[in-house]
């Protein structure tokens, strides 16, 4: 069975400023993939190029079909949602404003209960402008509102950006219930690699926009350049 997302050999670049170079990496259909590197590696970059809001080539395959120049709308139509790095709500509106903006592109009726099921405290905060809400509130916010989509992929960019300890905790143990109670395939770029790899199944770690290493999580848990480099032992 062919991969839920397939990246292969893909490069992008901003303007003359090369970012990556021949990447290429897989998503199956219902797993949770990391992607480590410093700053400036490229994982930014390579969740832009498979919503298509950087220029790009080489091939982007989503459920067995490509994307071509698809833009962020028509890829989200596909059935992938991007919550950016710093979460992108709409801070001026409503938290129920915020998950009908989610909602905007789905013919059938939005599941709102679904939704409060896995972020119950929504209900009461439902009035609150978003913009006052606890750096974690809305990061959750974030994930309701991309999740409102029912995606089959979620693509996630530093979600603990900002975040204490327990806060990060709390968003990787929902993003792991949306993984495994609802088959939501999950693709993370996250700084802390430690929780990184114990979310997910497998990961891919980029240097200067290459495919430095990649392999199971414990894999790359064992590799002694990724444990001194991003694990501190």
């Amino acid at each position: 069975m062919a991969p839920l997302l397939e990246l292969k050999d893909v490069s992008a670049r901003y303007g003359q400023v090369s970012a990556l170079h021949g990447v290429s990496l897989t998503v199956e259909d219902g797993e949770i993939v990391a992607l480590l590197g410093a700053n400036g590696a490229g994982k930014t970059t390579t969740l832009r190029a498979v919503s298509g809001t950087v220029r790009r080539s080489g091939d982007v395959v989503f459920g067995g079909k490509r994307l071509g120049r698809a833009g962020p709308e028509q890829t989200a139509r596909a059935g992938i949602a991007h919550v950016p790095e710093g979460r992108g709500i709409f801070a001026e509106l409503t938290v129920w404003d915020n998950l009908r903006m989610g909602a905007y592109m789905r013919r059938e009726r939005p599941d709102f209960a679904m939704v409060l099921e896995y972020f119950p405290w929504l209900a009461a905060r439902r009035n609150q402008q978003a913009g006052t809400l606890s750096g974690g509130e809305q990061q959750m916010l974030a994930l309701a509102r991309a999740f409102l989509q029912r995606p089959r992929l979620l693509m996630l960019d530093e979600p603990s950006l900002g975040l204490a300890p327990l806060v990060t905790r709390e968003v990787f143990r929902v993003v792991g219930d949306l993984n495994r109670k609802e088959g939501l395939a999950v693709l993370v770029v996250e700084q802390n690699a430690a929780i990184a790899l114990s979310a997910a199944g497998r990961a891919y770690v980029l240097e200067t926009g290459n495919v430095a290493i990649s392999g199971t999580s414990d894999e790359l848990k064992a590799d002694d350049a990724v444990r001194s480099a991003y694990l501190g032992y």
